[in-house]
């Protein structure tokens, strides 16, 4: 398992949930800073293919990036049920796109087994572990390893 999951080994963690295409994914809800509804976005010229925009958010500049594009899975399809997950990537907002959200779950990390090596069709570098819930198979999405080729453009 990666770092984050070795320091949280005798720790339960809630995870918010959402779909990314037909993966189940979550994350630490402490990473989320909200979520809302797409917000009007404006295009990036030059930027890479997954960035959907950037947009103002209450004076605070968001960038928008497209999860499933960014993971190697399908374009995130604009609906009503679309989300940005907004969380903080070293001081800068990001907002994660995706298909909706699901439910909070609560475990223990010493559930949580590592990533194999791929997950529904994404690299598991992505991930930081799998949880199994009775009906479905969560992989704990390691956002800073998603967000981490971000780091120094723009």
């Amino acid at each position: 398992m990666g770092q984050s999951a070795e320091k949280y080994s005798d720790q339960s963690i809630e995870m918010a949930t959402f779909y990314v295409g037909e993966a189940l994914c979550g994350m630490d809800i402490l990473k989320v800073r909200e979520v809302n509804k797409m917000l009007e976005m404006t295009n990036v010229p030059q930027a890479p293919d997954y960035v959907k925009g950037i947009l103002n958010l209450r004076g605070q500049i968001v960038t928008v990036i497209d999860l499933g594009k960014k993971m190697g899975l399908s374009v995130t399809n604009l609906s009503h049920d679309t989300r940005n997950i907004i969380v903080n990537s070293k001081n800068e907002y990001i907002g994660l796109l995706v298909d909706s959200i699901g439910d909070v779950e609560r475990t223990d990390w010493d559930k949580v087994e590592p990533p194999p090596a791929n997950i529904g069709g994404v690299q598991g570098k992505y991930f930081e572990g799998v949880f199994k819930t009775k009906n479905s198979l969560i992989g704990i999405l390691d956002v800073e390893e998603v967000l981490k080729e971000e780091v120094g453009k723009g």
